[in-house]
């Protein structure tokens, strides 16, 4: 399916974001059902991976993609991958081994977006989107069709972002539970937003809103690695609302995600959103609480090794460049401070 180890020279393709929408999911089974060896794996050996991708990711959420690249890369090579040859004595545990392999390419994924290694990332979501519809294909393999929305989203690349997002949505809706769909929906509203439909943009997000509060119960694992649902769903509503220049509704929305997020446990991603908000408090002309916010930011940057973090710095030495000739108080102090963490 992969070759080991071959990821980091591979560059994102615009055209790949749309390969699941024809991907032959029953051919590829056929394919890896034939290349199982005869080693025996069962259900302990699949809560071990998921006991390390969890320990994995608590220590990427608060060091950063940069924190053990090589570590969780050569395990998904080396050990998981190796085991999903083996044969399994249920369906359901060989379901549940291929979800579990799914969940750690796609940290191995994250990991590298949030280095800026975006073919590298392509490539990895896209395995495990291969690897989620052998365990899952409607709820985990609409997951991965959504983190693939996400990525090319972020890096300003929105060909094909609408037709997956909703591709995605229309696979899991009805056969996954309410909060996992919220999150589905306001992913297809962050693609709307990104392709000028303010009104469909607007509609989802009504919608995400609607399944949000309608869910009780848990959501999946792969669901859950994204962090509090009410959280994660304010934060892409924040940047929806960004993309549509409506700064003060994506101010009210960046505010409680940063509630629904703990400090020490959410590091990197309370940085990033912080540096939302203060960019929306900015374009309100609100300056000096916004320096107020960056200065916040930096302060939970320090020590994290990220692309993401390393752009928001740029982006904010700049601001700070113009805000110290205008005079707005720190601003220039601010500005050397995110100088000096760049340069760490």
């Amino acid at each position: 399916m992969f070759h080991r180890r071959d990821f980091l020279a591979r560059a994102f393709a615009a055209a790949s974001v749309g390969l699941p929408l024809t991907y032959d999911h029953e051919a590829a089974a056929a394919m890896l059902r034939s290349g199982e060896s005869g080693r025996r794996a069962g259900a302990e050996e699949v809560a071990t991976v998921r006991q390390l991708t969890e320990m994995f990711r608590s220590a990427d959420e608060k060091f950063g993609g940069g924190h053990g690249l090589s570590t969780v890369s050569s395990y998904l090579a080396d050990t998981v991958t190796p085991m999903l040859q083996a044969t399994f004595p249920s369906e359901a545990v060989r379901r549940s081994a291929y979800g579990a392999a799914a969940e750690l390419a796609t940290l191995v994924g994250w990991k590298c977006h949030d280095l800026g290694r975006e073919g590298a990332a392509q490539r990895f979501y896209l395995l495990a989107f291969q690897l989620a519809c052998e365990s899952d294909p409607a709820g985990h393999g609409a997951w991965m069709m959504r983190a693939l929305t996400h990525q090319a989203l972020d890096l300003k690349q929105s060909e094909h972002c609408v037709e997956l997002a909703e591709a995605a949505h229309s696979r899991a809706r009805g056969k996954v539970d309410r909060k996992t769909e919220a999150l589905l929906l306001v992913t297809a509203a962050r693609a709307y937003g990104a392709s000028g439909h303010g009104k469909n943009a607007a509609v989802a997000l009504l919608a995400a809103e609607d399944a949000m509060l309608a869910g009780d119960d848990g959501v999946p694992s792969y669901a859950a690695a994204s962090g509090p649902v009410a959280a994660t769903v304010a934060s892409h509503t924040g940047k929806t609302l960004t993309e549509m220049k409506d700064h003060k509704a994506a101010e009210r929305h960046y505010r409680a995600a940063l509630e629904g997020r703990v400090p020490e446990t959410y590091q990197r991603v309370r940085g990033l959103t912080i540096a939302n908000l203060a960019k929306s408090v900015a374009a309100q002309h609100r300056h000096e609480e916004a320096v107020i916010l960056w200065s916040q930011c930096l302060d939970l940057m320090d020590g994290v090794a990220s692309d993401r973090n390393r752009k928001e710095l740029k982006t904010m030495r700049s601001t700070m460049a113009v805000y110290s000739r205008r005079g707005i108080p720190g601003a220039s102090e601010l500005g050397q401070r995110a100088t000096e963490l760049a340069a760490a």
